[in-house]
């Protein structure tokens, strides 16, 4: 396609000059864009509810989100450590991070700020000295559009590059055409698997294969113990309906798979947890697409003979509205049949009854990767049911005791990754400051004199970051 052709030598272009342009004022950019997006906030709330069906509410915190991200990678490369700084004075080698180049990133149907044009890819890019070429979402294309001309006035205002941020509309071909295209290095994805495997494949064919960091599948399985639902299962009822449909169920972090053993506390559980999503009113989905997704595949699900529904209604109002439902089935069931462990993108969740601790841990074993996995438990559990945890710990790269798996923290902390399907690598974390690290490399300095080298690696430290000098940390 020649336009995708200009843009990215167009991206090219600009990240020759980004790339240098010191910390300081790649900071004061991002700072610009949030305070764009600030000043413009009336005006994409509406057009973003328009397009999605999301509340008010939701939709101002996520701009809040947004902004928050923004300042927290300004703070992170205005401060300068995380570029990981390495001195060996004996020889006289040094190594740190550098930007890969152009980056495509993709917008996400569910967050149309936050994991869109401006959120956390492009952002964690362009901390890193990256450029970026965004493909919109076609389910909200006037948000996408709103949000990069809130990009472009602070590209103006910050004297960046003309072209160090450029935003693209079109189908899969044109998505097609900016992974292949030779000038992009990396790629950011949130959305189907179907959809994450086909750029990884588009990555893998090209002369120089290139990442693809794509965040696609997980049904963020619960584990409940015996205690736990005995002191308090009533509340974590409550909660997790509150979990299971908020924002219509359309998180990545949703919690789709509730495993616990077969008792009367966990029987109580499901009968309260079905009890309280039968009082939650429909709420519509993102676009018909999700809709019709949705209801396919808990179709499916419910076909199955060892899968039952709990009283949770399943009626649906309108084109897009939908009421959350439970199913229920065995742990025999669901280690017979893989297709019940997988994920269901909306308000449902499958409660999985274990005869013993063995099949418990059978099934937790046999699930795929996962963005998060969740406990609860008694204190006095947490050493009798170790292996539970043990077991979690290779399934996702978020662990959470005692909590709920939907709202992810914008820190440095942070993991918001898995191994596959949840992500195509587990390393990397798409949501936190340590996303920087997709979009850089690598590179040692060897017997350079100190005048030739970055200011991250001189002999002065004229920055004021912390390195690891001779294997001593110190500033």
């Amino acid at each position: 396609m020649t336009q995708i052709d200009q843009i990215m030598q167009q991206a090219a272009t600009a990240y020759e000059q980004y790339k240098n342009i010191p910390p300081a004022q790649r900071a004061a950019f991002l700072e610009a864009i949030g305070a764009e997006i600030t000043a413009r906030r009336e005006g994409l709330v509406k057009t973003a509810g328009e397009e999605t069906n999301l509340p008010m509410a939701r939709l101002n915190g996520e701009i809040v989100r947004t902004t928050t991200q923004l300042q927290k990678f300004a703070d992170l490369i205005k401060e300068g450590s995380w570029v990981e700084a390495v001195i060996d004075t004996t020889p006289n080698i040094r190594r740190m991070l550098v930007p890969v180049g152009p980056v495509v990133v993709f917008g996400a149907s569910n967050f149309p700020f936050a994991f869109s044009t401006a959120g956390g890819d492009t952002a964690s890019a362009l901390a890193a000295g990256a450029t970026v070429v965004v493909k919109a979402h076609p389910a909200h294309p006037r948000t996408s559009q709103l949000m990069f001309e809130a990009i472009q006035a602070a590209i103006v205002q910050s004297d960046m590059p003309a072209h160090t941020v450029q935003h693209v509309t079109g189908d899969y071909h044109t998505g097609k055409a900016l992974v292949i295209h030779p000038n992009t290095t990396g790629v950011g994805f949130t959305g189907s698997l179907q959809g994450g495997k086909a750029l990884c494949a588009y990555a893998a064919e090209r002369e120089v294969p290139i990442p693809v960091f794509a965040e696609m599948s997980s049904v963020n399985p619960v584990v409940f113990l015996p205690q736990a639902l005995e002191t308090r299962g009533a509340a974590l009822a409550e909660t997790f309906a509150a979990s299971i449909t908020l924002g219509a169920g359309q998180f990545c972090t949703n919690p789709g798979l509730l495993i616990g053993l077969e008792s009367p506390a966990f029987t109580a559980f499901q009968q309260q947890l079905g009890a309280a999503l039968e009082k939650t009113s429909p709420q519509k989905m993102l676009h018909p697409g999700i809709h019709t997704a949705f209801l396919e595949g808990r179709t499916r699900m419910l076909a199955n003979q060892e899968v039952s529904l709990s009283p949770a209604p399943v009626l649906d109002f309108d084109a897009n509205a939908v009421r959350p439902s439970l199913a229920l089935t065995s742990g025999a069931a669901i280690l017979a049949n893989p297709a019940l462990k997988e994920e269901v993108f909306g308000p449902h969740a499958l409660v999985v009854a274990c005869k013993d601790k063995a099949e418990l841990l059978t099934v937790l074993k046999g699930l795929k990767g996962q963005l998060t996995t969740s406990v609860m438990a008694t204190e006095e559990e947490l050493g009798q049911w170790r292996e539970v945890i043990d077991v979690q710990l290779t399934l996702a790269g978020r662990i959470i005791l005692n909590g709920a798996p939907t709202g992810v923290e914008v820190c440095a902390a942070m993991v918001h990754g898995g191994p596959f399907p949840a992500t195509t690598d587990a390393r990397f974390t798409s949501v936190g400051t340590a996303a920087i690290r997709r979009w850089v490399r690598p590179v040692c300095f060897q017997q350079f004199p100190d005048a030739l080298l970055p200011d991250e690696l001189k002999d002065g430290n004229p920055r004021g970051i912390w390195r690891l000098t001779d294997n001593q940390y110190g500033r």
